[in-house]
């Protein structure tokens, strides 16, 4: 009899080939504009150009899913968090 491991998660983020939904979509214009291109240009180059552009789009896809904090500029957190309203005057002595 076979025996079938739970699911657990359930919460993950849906994935195709690696990346999330939104991600995938954006792979798979990219890819629909290139046979768009390769159809309508009868230059070699540009096929071999255009496979280069698609597998570095998706090496850079995969990477930036593995790692999402590789563009973020802004710190997560505020150096201070409170709940005073602020007035925009200062108080102190200069």
């Amino acid at each position: 009899m076979k025996k079938y491991e739970v699911y657990k998660n359930i919460r993950k983020r849906a994935v195709i080939f690696g990346l999330p939904i939104s991600l995938f979509a954006l792979m798979m214009v990219s890819i629909l504009a290139s046979l768009l291109i390769i159809i309508f240009s009868f230059s070699f180059v540009m096929i071999i150009s255009i496979l280069i552009f698609n597998a570095a789009l998706y090496v850079a896809l995969t990477r930036i899913t593995n790692d999402p904090q590789l563009f973020q500029m802004a710190k997560a957190f505020p150096q201070i968090i409170s709940n005073k309203r602020n007035s925009g005057f200062d108080y102190e002595e200069d």
